[in-house]
């Protein structure tokens, strides 16, 4: 399949960005897991949301740090988005199916990055983790 239009980040905003989600999971409440996630989220408008994961006694109710950071967004208007950089304690944090389908929703052509080592950054459009995501017609991010 051919990609078109794949969009691209400077790889000092994604540094950026990737210690910013490396220092928001300092924030994590992960008391069962004890793994703690970080996101920063990347505006078009150049603004920066972190989110953190946020474990509950009842499982389905925990959430992840991508999703905490659009939540933090969009619940302040934002809609257009360019980046989301993630880190998890340990190891490499590549965002889990849920989180995959919610930043598809609002965010189809974002860039996500991952590392485990922040010296060799994985920078991906969403399409690459999430190839045929779905989508309702007029969803309108």
């Amino acid at each position: 399949m051919e990609q078109k239009n794949i969009p691209e980040i400077d790889r000092n905003t994604a540094k950026s960005l990737f210690e910013l989600a490396r220092a928001a999971s300092d924030k994590a409440y992960a008391p069962f897991s004890h793994y703690k996630v970080g996101a920063a989220l990347l505006t078009k408008g150049g603004k920066v949301y972190t989110g953190v994961n946020i474990e509950n006694s009842s499982f389905g109710a925990t959430i992840c740090a991508e999703r905490t950071a659009f939540v933090k967004a969009i619940s302040e208007g934002e809609r257009k988005f360019e980046a989301i950089a993630i880190y998890g304690s340990g190891s490499e944090a590549v965002p889990c199916g849920i989180c995959r389908q919610f930043m598809f929703e609002f965010a189809p052509q974002i860039i996500v990055i991952t590392a485990d080592d922040p010296q060799q950054l994985h920078i991906r459009p969403l399409n690459v983790l999430l190839p045929e995501g779905f989508r309702l017609e007029g969803g309108n991010a």
